[in-house]
């Protein structure tokens, strides 16, 4: 069957090297080489870092997982990889070893969106998930709200005309010295802060289904300059105010569109989604409005390569794809 083949993915389209192996619904191994600690310093990836990194760590991570899991590299039925979007350098360190690794086994090469990772990482821990759903995709370089009517046709609502939301956390979080990646300093600093102390704006646009970021990074730089040194004490009001206004921001719109849609199945994935306010607003509203809720675990939210082996599994399980060469991708990069 090829619901049981044993899929090798790989993800490298920024700075997390990861490597995972899923038989079926199993999930053999899913390791995660974090670059966190090197970019740190900078505020932010440096793009010719995190690519030579990913190069220094790849093959090991690669053996390693192999054999942690205990299989023959012969067992291998399928090896997938992120093709874009990314940071070029890291994508092509990822891409071009799984296909050198596919070559070598003389196996298929399945190439997956990013995006469409995110939008399959659920089905890790909900294989049941089934559309039509209605999904909200926040990542450091996209938010979007996609409705997926079937697997493989995918309906772009919304996204954003600036800055992603992760982006926000990250460029306030860099100008603040709070920390890098922004969203967990952010939400680690907000803790026990007053989210209603500080009124920051909910920009709006032209479309309704669009995000919009900038204007409110903005208008908290504003504010803070204003701060004299002894309202530095707001510093956790502050933090948990920024934050309440990029999750009602994101919340206000994907209500409006589950709405709209009439969808009763929702779900998410992005490394903003692992934000423990946004997961507890999103929570909240399905249940309250009977709603079938699936997120992936925060781990899972953020990027792997797990989600990678099962958006390719998905994927050929639902065109009944033959053992070939073929590139998945969507309107949704």
């Amino acid at each position: 069957m090829q619901s049981e083949k044993i899929i090798l993915g790989f993800e490298t389209s920024c700075d997390e090297t990861a490597i995972a192996l899923m038989k079926g619904d199993n999930l053999l191994i899913n390791k995660i080489s974090s670059q966190v600690e090197i970019h740190e310093k900078f505020g932010g990836v440096v793009p010719e870092i995190a690519s030579r990194a990913h190069a220094e760590m790849i093959r090991n991570l690669f053996h390693s997982s192999i054999n942690e899991c205990g299989i023959d590299l012969s067992e291998i039925d399928i090896v997938a990889s992120t093709d874009g979007p990314g940071l070029a350098g890291s994508l092509v360190v990822g891409y071009n070893f799984a296909k050198s690794v596919a070559w070598a086994l003389e196996k298929p090469f399945y190439a997956v969106d990013h995006m469409v990772g995110h939008l399959s990482a659920p089905l890790i821990e909900h294989p049941n998930m089934e559309p039509p759903f209605l999904s909200l995709l926040v990542s450091g370089g996209h938010t979007q709200i996609v409705l997926v009517e079937e697997w493989g046709k995918y309906n772009l609502l919304g996204s954003t005309i600036d800055d992603a939301a992760g982006e926000a956390f990250d460029k306030l979080s860099r100008f603040c010295g709070f920390g890098f990646p922004g969203g967990p300093a952010i939400q680690k600093i907000s803790e026990g802060g007053d989210p209603k102390k500080v009124d920051l704006p909910r920009p709006k646009t032209s479309n309704k289904f669009d995000y919009s970021f900038s204007g409110l990074k903005t208008a908290a730089v504003y504010f803070l300059q204003k701060l004299s040194e002894e309202d530095q004490l707001l510093k956790k009001d502050f933090a948990a105010s920024y934050q309440e206004a990029i999750v009602d921001s994101l919340m206000d719109i994907f209500v409006k569109a589950i709405k709209e849609t009439g969808v009763n199945n929702i779900s998410g994935g992005g490394g903003v989604m692992a934000n423990s306010r946004l997961r507890e607003k999103i929570v909240f509203f399905s249940e309250n409005n009977n709603k079938n809720l699936y997120l992936p675990s925060p781990r899972l939210s953020t990027d792997n390569a797990a989600m990678i082996c099962v958006a390719a599994k998905n994927e050929l399980i639902t065109n009944n794809m033959n053992i070939d060469d073929i590139r998945l991708s969507s309107i949704i990069s």
